[in-house]
Parts: structure tokens; C-alpha cells; sequence
């Protein structure tokens, strides 16, 4: 198997800047790790590059768009400026990786908690298939039994048996107490409204009947204004002459005397062959 070789400065010319000082860098822009090729972050372009040589490492030479061929294979575009920019190891590796580990442990504390993602609830069933819940202990009851029913032909684990329920068998039942026990508690409630009601009704009379009871005048209310107006006025009538509050005249005889003889006879015809049919007690 070949060794790759290190890459080598194969001239000393450089970009005319100041070298980079190991000590001034971030040490997470920089890679000197044994074993792993060393390369760092280029000051102008902000891309790794490889860092070549072994003591006079310098920056290689590359595309200021960052290109895969090198700043001398690329024709489109300009070499970036921080080609050949030399870095000068001022202080140990040992240094560095101790402050890389400082930086890594920092950059961990600044991580956010880890989240947890709740399942996604199932979604609701349709309306269209929702069955209202049962209101009157009738309903409750019915459905407690055909409940039973299928339950105990269904076969499966854990179905009704005995005094056993299964959990639908189980809320059922417990509705259906709570239906009954609601149920008694209307009643016993409309009952004694009933009983307060009676009760209102006949104080309100009673104390009606003893207002109204004292004296004779009073009890003319009950006739309207008009029949109250007429007996508190005390006026004299002349023998023979028709009250103002007469009615209208009643008639005395048929209008037709022979049509009612004869309707006459007829009844009294039917109430003898009526009276002649009886038997005799």
C-alpha cells in the first residue's frame, strides 16, 4: 500500500503578510491532530484548505470561489489572496489541543436541553360516528344489556362473564348508577317544587279570601268596575222601571205553537213504548 507523502513547499515565496500565530487562532479553525492530514480555515475565503509543508507550513494555493482544481488550474477566477499565507506554530500541539478540549467542552455547556417529542395524539372520531352518550337510566340500562350481549358472543379475552366486566361493560354500568342516581334526585327535587308550589298557591288564596271576606263592599271586585260603580251608588227606582243592566229579552212562548205540539206529542209517544219496555223490579 503507498504513503501518501506530505505535501511540500516547492517555493518560498508567500503573500507578503505577517504570519499567522497559532497562539492568536481559534483552535477549532485549525486541524493538527496526529494521524489526519493538518489543514485550517482560510482568513479571506473562510474555507479549509490544507496546510503544506512540515515546518514552513504555508496555505495552499486556491480559487477565491473555493474550486477543486488550485488557484493555478482555475482559469475563471482569481487565486484568493490568502494562498501561500504561512502559519507559525508559536506554541505546542499539546498546547492546542488542550485548548481545543476547553473550547469543546465550553461550546457543549452552550447546547440546548434535549427535546423530547410527545407521540402525535390519534385523531377524533368522526361525529358521524359518535354515539350519544345515554340521558335518561331507560337508555342506560338498554344499552348495559346489549352491551352484555355482544360482549359475551364476541369470544374474546377479557369479555363479560359472571360478575365480571370488561372496561366498556364496567363504564357502562357505572353510568347507568349515575343516570339512576340522577333521576331519583330529579324527582325527589320536582316533587317537593310541586309541593312549595301547592304551597304558595294556597297561602296567596288564604290571604286573598281574608281580604276580600271582611266586608260586603269588597266582595263586589269580583264583578268588574261596572257592577262596583252600580252598588255603591244608592239611587232610588220607581215600582215598574227595567234596570239599565238587563239583559237581553228571553222569549216565552215557540215561535211556531203548532210545530211544538206536534214535536211534543211525538216525544211523549217514545217515552211511553220506553216506559211500557221496562221490566218491572
Amino acid at each position: 500500500m503507498s504513503r501518501t507523502r506530505p505535501g511540500r513547499v516547492r517555493t518560498r515565496r508567500d503573500n507578503r503578510r505577517p504570519p499567522l500565530l497559532l497562539s492568536m487562532m481559534k483552535p477549532q479553525n485549525i486541524n493538527l491532530r496526529e494521524g489526519e492530514t493538518k489543514s485550517i480555515v482560510c482568513p479571506d475565503c473562510e474555507r479549509w484548505w490544507r496546510l503544506m509543508g512540515e515546518t514552513q507550513l504555508k496555505i495552499r494555493e486556491h480559487c477565491a470561489r473555493g474550486c477543486t482544481g488550485g488557484g493555478t488550474d482555475c482559469q475563471e477566477h482569481t487565486r484568493c489572496p490568502g494562498s501561500n499565507q504561512s502559519v507559525l506554530l508559536d506554541i505546542t500541539v499539546e498546547r492546542w489541543a488542550e485548548a481545543m478540549l476547553a473550547a469543546d467542552s465550553t461550546a457543549t455547556g452552550r447546547r440546548s436541553a434535549r427535546q423530547h417529542y410527545k407521540p402525535i395524539p390519534a385523531p377524533a372520531e368522526p361525529i358521524a360516528r359518535m354515539s350519544s352518550a345515554p340521558g335518561t337510566p331507560v337508555e342506560a340500562l338498554s344499552a348495559y344489556r346489549s352491551h352484555l350481549r355482544r360482549c359475551r358472543d364476541s369470544g374474546k379475552t377479557g369479555r363479560c362473564a359472571g360478575l365480571h366486566r370488561c372496561v366498556e361493560g364496567a363504564r357502562i354500568a357505572a353510568l347507568y348508577a349515575e343516570r339512576e342516581q340522577a333521576e331519583g334526585q330529579r324527582v325527589r327535587d320536582a316533587r317537593v317544587d310541586a309541593l312549595l308550589a301547592r304551597h304558595r298557591t294556597a297561602r296567596t288564596w288564604s290571604r286573598y279570601t281574608e281580604t276580600t271576606a271582611k266586608t260586603r263592599s269588597s266582595l263586589t271586585k269580583r264583578g268588574g268596575t261596572a257592577v262596583e260603580e252600580a252598588n255603591n251608588v244608592v239611587r232610588e227606582r220607581s215600582p215598574g222601571s227595567v234596570s239599565e243592566f238587563r239583559g237581553p229579552e228571553v222569549p216565552l212562548s215557540p215561535p211556531n205553537q203548532q210545530v211544538h205540539d206536534q214535536r211534543q206529542a211525538v216525544l211523549g209517544q217514545q217515552y211511553a213504548r220506553k216506559t211500557t219496555a221496562a221490566p218491572s223490579i
